[in-house]
């Protein structure tokens, strides 16, 4: 049977809809984590070589994709294309060995932008999409993510409001009230779609053992990163 791949961050939304395509018992065998060199369009940045750990914990291989620098460009949509290039490449690399690939996971919100170019993707691979997160409602979202356990990081912050303090903090329903208020001040999105912040999901029920950080907030007053100094997985 053919089997599915996931597009992995580590990052709560595409561990979500990871999460709920094992819940379908969709056959997933391969996470694909692309780690871009610099700012991307396409693609979640910062602490992606914690995707390692996290297919250790979750048990499920990783295949990695480093390209180079994306060059900068003026125009959005080319630069988007770009992008997607080396993860089609990997894909259609992969799909001999796994005997075909019958889908693909994306933990896609609201981008039509990237949503577009990955539907686009899952076509010429005739591979279907699962895109669970799809048009939902944010707040609902990660209500849904906290109550089913998953323990979720902040590790970039890009926006009005967000300061240095939210860098490490772990979202709760706190955090959320939070973001809600700064939804109606500063227009954040309360699952940070627009880039305002990313996350890593550090446990949950589909993860064996735990992530555990040591970590130094990086802000320069307007934007910030958690710089991973050391990362292992607990006891479970």
């Amino acid at each position: 049977m053919s089997t599915w791949v996931s597009l992995f961050s580590g990052g709560k939304d595409s561990s979500w809809a990871l999460y709920r395509a094992l819940e379908r018992g969709l056959p997933v065998e391969r996470l694909v984590t692309v780690h871009p060199t610099g700012d991307s369009y396409m693609y979640h940045v910062p602490a992606t070589e914690l995707a390692r750990l996290a297919a250790e914990s979750i048990g499920i291989e990783l295949h990695e994709v480093k390209p180079a620098a994306f060059a900068e460009a003026t125009d959005a949509g080319a630069r988007g294309d770009a992008e997607l290039e080396p993860l089609e490449a990997a894909l259609a690399e992969l799909a001999p060995e796994l005997g075909g690939i019958a889908g693909v996971t994306a933990g896609a919100v609201e981008s039509e932008y990237q949503t577009s170019r990955i539907r686009g993707m899952c076509d010429r691979l005739d591979a279907e999409l699962f895109a669970p997160l799809w048009q939902g409602d944010p707040e609902r979202l990660l209500q849904v993510m906290l109550g089913a356990g998953f323990e979720i990081t902040v590790v970039g912050v890009a926006a009005a409001g967000l300061d240095r303090s939210w860098l490490g903090r772990q979202l709760d329903e706190a955090a959320l009230s939070e973001l809600l208020d700064l939804r109606e001040r500063y227009g954040v999105h309360p699952l940070g779609e627009g880039g305002e912040f990313e996350t890593v999901v550090t446990d949950g029920p589909h993860m064996s053992r735990p992530i555990e950080l040591d970590a130094t907030p990086t802000f320069d007053g307007t934007r910030g990163q958690l710089e991973i100094d050391d990362a292992r997985l607990g006891e479970s």
